[in-house]
C-alpha cells in the first residue's frame, strides 16, 4: 500500500509538471488532460486507500529521511487514517470538479490579458500547471505525520494561492490581492513556527506520535522566557497559524480580496483546500489542545466573532463572488467554535459538508460570470433563472445547505456545531452560542439575497446595457468585447456537468452524520477529554437523521434560518424597493459593513502606511545620511583632507624637505623626551 500512498500526491504533481514546463509542447488540450488524470488517479487511489482503512488498516511511517541534526530527524512520511482519508477524498474529489469546470471557464483567458503580454500564450496551460501543485501541496499537508512535511505543505499552499490569486498579473488589484494574502498569512505563519519551535525545543522531537506521547509532560512543563503554561503556548501559537490559513479575525482581510483570482480558483481554495487547512490541523492537535482550557477558550471565542460579523458584511456586498466570500469566512467560523467546543469531528464534518455546497455556489457564480460576459455585480442581473435553468437550480441547492435548512448537508453540520456549543463549559460558549444564533439568521439572510437578487425580479442587465449603450454607464461592452446587450445563457456541459455532481453531497452528504459523529468513525484520530463531553451528550440524544430533523423543527437555529430566508424573500420579491429605503435609514451602520469595519483601512494606514515612513526614514536616514553621507562620502571626505594636508610635504623643494625632518625631529623629542 506504500506505492499507493506515494501516488496519491505525486499524480498531481507530476500532471503539474508536464503542464508547466512543456505545456507550449502539449498544448491546451494536453495540459488539462494530463492534470485531470493525474487528479483523476489520485481520487481513485483515495478511494481505495479510504476502503482499506475502514477494514482496519492504518499506517504511520516514514518514506524518506531528510537530515538529522542534534537528535531530531526531519523527515518526510504518511499517517494514513480516518481522520486523513476524509480530507484526501475531499480535497481529490472537488479539485477534480474544478479542474474539470476550469476548461469551460478558462476557454477564453487570453481576452483576460493585454495583446502585448508575454504571459498570455500559455495562460491556459500554466493556470492547469498551478491548480495540480495546488492540490499536491495540499495533500502532503493532510497525509503528514509530522511538523516538518506539515509546515512544507503549509507554505506551499500558500506559496501556490499567491501564484493563482494574482494570476491576472497585469491587474493591479489582483496583484495587490496576492500580496496581502501573502503578507498576512506570513503573520500566522510566525505563531505556527513559534508553536512548532517551542514542540521541538521541549519534546525533542517532531513527530506527531512521539509529541502526542509526551503531551502530558508537556502540560506540566512552563516556557522558559515568559513563564507561560508551555502547552498553551504551543497551542495558541499553532491556532494563530491557523488564523491565517484558515482567515480568522483578525487575519482574514486576505481571503475576500483573494477573489481577484479566476473563480475556479476560488472554489478550490474556499471550498476544499487552503482555507480549512487550519481546521485540520488544529483537528489532528487534538491531544494538545485538549490540554489547555485557555486555548480552547481562546479558539471558540476567535471562531464567533468571526462568525458572526463576517457573516454580517455579506448582507451588503454586491458582488456575487464576494457575497460567497464572506459566507466562506463565517462558515470557517462555525467550524473554529466547534474547534473550541472540542467537538473536533463535527467541525470535520462541516469541513466536508461545507466544501460541497460551498464549490457549488463558487462554480455556480463563476457560471453567472460566464454568461453575464464576467459580469459580476448583482445590481446589474435578475431574472436569470429561465435562461440558466441547471445553474439555477444547483445555486438554489447551494443556498439552503449554507442556510443550514433540512435536509440538505450543511443542516446536519451546522445544527451540530451550534448543540455543541450549548452544550460546552469552555469560557466564552455563551457568547459563541448567541453568536452562532444570530449568524444563522444573517446566514439566511445574505444565502436567498443571492438567489433571489441574481435569478429572480426584473432583468436588470437590459437596464444596464440601455444606460452603458446611451451613455451613461462606463463602458458600452464588456471585457471580451461583446457590444450590445447582455443575452444570458445556460454555461456548456463542461461547467455544469461539475456543478450537478457537487450537488449530489451538498444535498446528500449531511446524512452520514450517524457513522461519522456518533459511531466512533474517527477512533484514535481524534482525542477529546472526559471532562469535555458535548458530543458524549449529543449522541446520547440523536435518534437518527428523521428524528433529527424532526427535532429541528421545534429548535431556534431552524426557525432563524427560516426566518432569514422569509426576510430575504420579502425584501427582495415582495418589495423590492426596501432595501434601498432601510440602506439610507441605516446609512450609518451599513457604511461600517461597507468598510469592512474599517480593518482594511487600518491596515492601510498603520501597516502600508507605517511601512511607507519606516522605509521613507530609513533611506533617508540609512541610506543617504549614514550609507552614502558619512560611510562612502564621508570615507572619500576624509581621505581627501588627509591628501590635502600631506600634499603640502611633498613639493619637490629640498628646502621643504629639510623643515620637515626638523618639525619631525621635533616632534619626536616632545613625545618621547617631555620637558
Amino acid at each position: 500500500m506504500k506505492a499507493l500512498y506515494l501516488i496519491i500526491p505525486l499524480a498531481p504533481l507530476f500532471g503539474a509538471i508536464v503542464a508547466g514546463f512543456f505545456g507550449r509542447a502539449i498544448g491546451r488540450a494536453g495540459a488539462h488532460w494530463v492534470t485531470i488524470l493525474g487528479v483523476a488517479v489520485s481520487f481513485v487511489c483515495s478511494l481505495l486507500v479510504f476502503r482499506d482503512v475502514m477494514d482496519g488498516n492504518t499506517f504511520n511511517g516514514t518514506v524518506y529521511t531528510w537530515m538529522q541534526t542534534g537528535g531530531l530527524n526531519l523527515e518526510i512520511g504518511f499517517l494514513i487514517d480516518r481522520l486523513t482519508t476524509v480530507m484526501m477524498i475531499v480535497v481529490t474529489f472537488v479539485s477534480l470538479m474544478v479542474h474539470i469546470y476550469t476548461i469551460g471557464y478558462m476557454a477564453h483567458d487570453e481576452d483576460n490579458w493585454p495583446e502585448d503580454s508575454r504571459c498570455r500564450t500559455n495562460s491556459y496551460q500554466r493556470f492547469f500547471s498551478y491548480i495540480s501543485l495546488f492540490t499536491f501541496s495540499m495533500l502532503m499537508l493532510v497525509m503528514s505525520n509530522n511538523f516538518v512535511q506539515l509546515f512544507f505543505g503549509w507554505e506551499a499552499v500558500g506559496l501556490v494561492s499567491y501564484l493563482l490569486i494574482g494570476f491576472w498579473s497585469t491587474r493591479p488589484t489582483a496583484v495587490y490581492a496576492n500580496l496581502k494574502a501573502f503578507l498576512v498569512n506570513r503573520v500566522g505563519d510566525f505563531g505556527f513556527l513559534l508553536g512548532i519551535g517551542l514542540i521541538a525545543a521541549y519534546a525533542g522531537s517532531l513527530d506527531y506520535a512521539t509529541v502526542f506521547g509526551k503531551s502530558q509532560e508537556l502540560a506540566t512543563m512552563t516556557e522558559a522566557v515568559t513563564g507561560w503554561p508551555l502547552i498553551t503556548a504551543i497551542c495558541i501559537g499553532l491556532f494563530v497559524g491557523a488564523m491565517g490559513k484558515s482567515a480568522q479575525f483578525p487575519l482574514h482581510v486576505w481571503l475576500p480580496d483573494s477573489m481577484e483570482g479566476p473563480t475556479p480558483i476560488s472554489a478550490l481554495i474556499h471550498a476544499a483546500t487552503m482555507v480549512t487547512a487550519g481546521i485540520f490541523m488544529v483537528s489532528r492537535m487534538s491531544p494538545l489542545f485538549e490540554l489547555s482550557e485557555t486555548a480552547l477558550s481562546f479558539v471558540i471565542v476567535i471562531g464567533a466573532i468571526t462568525t458572526l460579523f463576517m457573516a454580517l458584511i455579506a448582507i451588503v456586498q454586491t458582488d456575487i463572488k464576494r457575497v460567497v466570500a464572506y459566507s466562506t469566512l463565517s462558515q470557517l467560523g462555525y467550524m473554529t467554535m466547534a474547534l473550541g467546543a472540542s467537538a473536533y469531528s463535527v467541525a470535520i464534518f462541516h469541513l466536508m459538508t461545507h466544501a460541497f455546497f460551498k464549490a457549488v455556489l463558487f462554480l455556480g457564480a463563476g457560471s453567472v460570470i460566464i454568461a453575464m460576459h464576467h459580469e459580476q455585480d448583482m445590481r446589474k442581473m435578475g431574472g436569470l433563472r429561465k435562461y440558466m435553468p441547471i445553474t439555477y437550480i444547483t445555486v438554489l441547492i447551494g443556498a439552503i445547505a449554507n442556510a443550514g435548512l433540512p435536509p440538505f448537508a450543511g443542516f446536519f453540520s451546522k445544527e451540530s456545531i451550534i448543540e455543541a456549543v450549548a452544550l460546552s463549559h469552555i469560557p466564552g460558549a455563551g457568547f459563541a452560542y448567541v453568536a452562532a444564533l444570530a449568524a444563522v439568521f444573517v446566514g439566511g439572510l445574505y444565502s436567498f439575497r443571492l438567489v433571489f437578487f441574481a435569478f429572480h425580479g426584473k432583468e436588470r442587465f437590459r437596464e444596464a446595457a440601455h444606460d452603458a449603450h446611451h451613455g451613461h454607464g462606463a463602458h458600452g461592452h464588456d471585457d471580451h468585447g461583446h457590444h450590445g446587450p447582455v443575452e444570458p445563457h445556460e454555461s456548456p456541459k463542461v461547467v455544469t456537468v461539475p456543478l450537478i455532481l457537487l450537488s449530489i453531497p451538498a444535498i446528500g452528504a449531511g446524512w452520514l452524520i450517524g457513522p461519522m459523529l456518533f459511531g466512533g468513525y474517527f477512533g484514535d484520530a481524534i482525542f477529546i477529554a472526559p471532562e469535555h463531553g458535548a458530543l458524549a451528550h449529543m449522541q446520547e440524544a440523536f435518534h437518527g437523521i428523521f428524528g433529527m430533523m424532526t427535532h429541528a423543527v421545534g429548535t431556534l437555529p431552524f426557525w432563524f434560518a427560516v426566518a432569514g430566508a422569509a426576510t430575504a424573500w420579502f425584501l427582495y420579491i415582495a418589495r423590492p424597493e426596501l432595501p434601498g429605503v432601510i440602506r439610507h435609514k441605516l446609512h450609518f451602520f451599513v457604511n461600517i459593513l461597507e468598510q469592512k469595519y474599517g480593518f482594511d483601512r487600518f491596515n492601510d494606514w498603520f501597516f502600508a502606511g507605517g511601512a511607507r515612513v519606516l522605509g521613507r526614514g530609513l533611506w533617508k536616514a540609512g541610506d543617504q545620511t549614514l550609507i552614502d553621507g558619512i560611510a562612502v562620502n564621508g570615507s572619500a571626505r576624509v581621505v581627501g583632507a588627509v591628501a590635502s594636508i600631506v600634499r603640502l610635504f611633498q613639493t619637490g623643494h629640498i628646502y621643504q624637505y629639510a623643515f620637515t625632518m626638523i618639525i619631525g625631529v621635533f616632534v619626536l623629542l616632545t613625545l618621547w623626551f617631555p620637558f
